[in-house]
């Protein structure tokens, strides 16, 4: 548990004092920000040194990068609550993420959202309770030309019908098999002038 303090160390009238329970995470998450400047300009450097270990920023590291910095956790949630980067739970073993960009809207991605959300059985931004899946907001990145879209794995997945999404979180779930034709794979313009086949 967090204590706060009165000090004269922060703007804010409390500084945090650095009470984590887990005396090994504590010391790794000073071993990943040592040499970071103590300001907030390197916070999310160390929010990305944290997760790249881990694979989140878990919650125990919160007091002590609060201590770190000089800051308070309230202040530290919400740096961590704006970036939707960076986790602050384990992520699933299949993660499904769904832009959430103006294109992808207008064209129905609002339905294919729920429809992942029902078949999962998760809410957007966060893990079914046995951790095999999540659902992953994510921004608009300019494949427009894809939208509605999903990204798995490092594909695009577009242009997503709900009866694609629907198929596609079955076929994940074991329910049915993937579907090959539909959802199409698409590739960036960049694939394609380095692929020495293209055009044959």
């Amino acid at each position: 548990m967090t204590r706060i303090t009165a000090g004269p160390a922060h703007s804010s009238r409390y500084t945090a004092v650095d009470g984590a329970d887990d005396a090994g995470l504590a010391t790794k998450v000073r071993e990943l920000t040592a040499g970071l400047s103590s300001d907030s300009a390197d916070l999310l450097a160390a929010f990305h040194r944290i997760q790249h270990e881990y694979g989140y920023v878990p919650e125990g590291a919160i007091p002590v990068l609060a201590a770190l910095f000089g800051t308070t956790p309230a202040m530290l949630y919400g740096a961590l609550d704006f970036y939707s980067e960076i986790r602050t739970a384990p992520p699933a073993k299949t993660t499904v993420e769904w832009c959430s960009g103006p294109a992808c809207l207008l064209k129905g991605g609002r339905n294919i959202r729920r429809a992942l959300e029902s078949v999962l059985g998760c809410e957007m931004s966060e893990n079914t309770a046995d951790g095999a899946f999540g659902l992953r907001l994510v921004q608009c990145d300019g494949t427009c030309h894809l939208a509605p879209l999903l990204r798995l794995e490092g594909r695009y997945l577009g242009p997503m019908t709900v009866s694609d999404a629907i198929k596609l979180a079955r076929g994940l779930k074991g329910e049915d098999a993937p579907v090959e034709s539909a959802p199409a794979e698409a590739a960036s313009a960049a694939d394609h002038a380095s692929d020495p086949k293209e055009g044959e």
